[in-house]
């Protein structure tokens, strides 16, 4: 099985997202996208309560793809989300052809070297990096250090889920910047009407 793995906060997941998937998904023919929730972001804030709507939202966005799945491996796990520690538990799930795939923008993986167990990661994935501005950043020296990856050729698409809190707050609409039953998902739920809210 050839498969890619989408890991992330999506708080809350977008259209800019589901580009990114649909995209890689066509370009590198995988037999399975599996979107990850982070439990508990090793590098972010984050609030208990929310965990759990961010988990549903990326499963409303997903569910008409039946290429796409959706993961509950980290909300399982319960401690922060490590993805060397998740990427080794997929490998042992699924029957996977070669490395598994890994999408990543340009700001994160601009700082892979900080991750856990990064040296032992790298030897289990090769990353597909999403450009998050219109101008590349110089990445090479990574690939000197062992880090296998490709920029993808997507344009960027300037959505982020930063803005779409921030709209929320403001009483400002976010039609088109999330799929329609994520946009009902938060306006059912009340959610991010307070900035804080992470």
């Amino acid at each position: 099985m050839k498969i890619c793995i989408f890991s992330g906060t999506f708080n809350p997941i977008h259209n800019a997202h589901m580009k990114m998937a649909e995209y890689i998904l066509e370009k590198y023919r995988f037999d399975k996208i599996i979107f990850i929730p982070a439990y508990k972001p090793p590098h972010k804030d984050y609030m208990p309560d929310m965990c759990r709507h961010r988990y549903n939202m990326v499963k409303l966005a997903i569910q008409n793809n039946p290429k796409f799945e959706i993961s509950d491996i980290e909300f399982k796990h319960e401690g922060k989300s490590y993805s060397y520690l998740t990427v080794s538990a997929l490998r042992q799930k699924y029957n996977i052809n070669g490395k598994i795939h890994f999408i990543i923008g340009t700001d994160a993986f601009e700082k892979i070297e900080t991750w856990y167990e990064t040296d032992k990661l790298k030897k289990l994935v090769d990353f597909i990096v999403f450009i998050r501005e219109n101008n590349k950043v110089n990445l090479e020296n990574l690939k000197d250090k062992g880090y296998n990856f490709e920029f993808t050729g997507m344009p960027f698409v300037d959505i982020s889920s930063t803005k779409i809190r921030e709209n929320i707050s403001n009483g400002k609409s976010i039609k088109n910047l999330v799929p329609e039953e994520v946009e009902d998902y938060i306006y059912k739920n009340g959610l991010y009407r307070n900035i804080k809210m992470a």
